[in-house]
């Protein structure tokens, strides 16, 4: 199991998809999972198509620094690809909130990066 930190403290278990299907696919069709995310990697944009809720979605440099954050991204969206964007995290929304992540933060991941996708 991997988790997402943030300066130590855990935000959130974390799913990396190891395949290009599972990077498009992203949260659809995923159990809607509180304290869950998804990183893709690479990335620089997402889409909701399909999907049929909102989510909270950012963009990191390849150092994992959030670059910009989207909340609640409604379904059917595309977003803009980001400059200098490497990674996206994808979590349920409001999770950003929950969390108080905001553009700067360094995220980390820890653990066992076993990617089902």
């Amino acid at each position: 199991m991997a988790w997402l930190l943030r300066d130590g403290e855990v935000l959130a278990s974390l799913e990396v998809p190891d395949s290009r299907g599972g990077r498009l696919r992203g949260m659809l069709r995923r159990p809607t999972a509180e304290g869950a995310a998804l990183l893709l990697r690479p990335a620089r944009a997402v889409h909701t198509v399909g999907m049929r809720r909102a989510i909270d979605v950012a963009f990191c440099d390849a150092d994992m620094v959030v670059l910009a954050t989207v909340c609640s991204v409604r379904p059917l969206r595309v977003t803009l690809p980001r400059r200098h964007g490497k990674v996206v995290i994808e979590a349920e929304a409001g999770s950003f909130d929950r969390w108080r992540l905001k553009v700067g933060d360094r995220l980390e991941v820890k653990g066992t990066v076993d990617g089902h996708g």
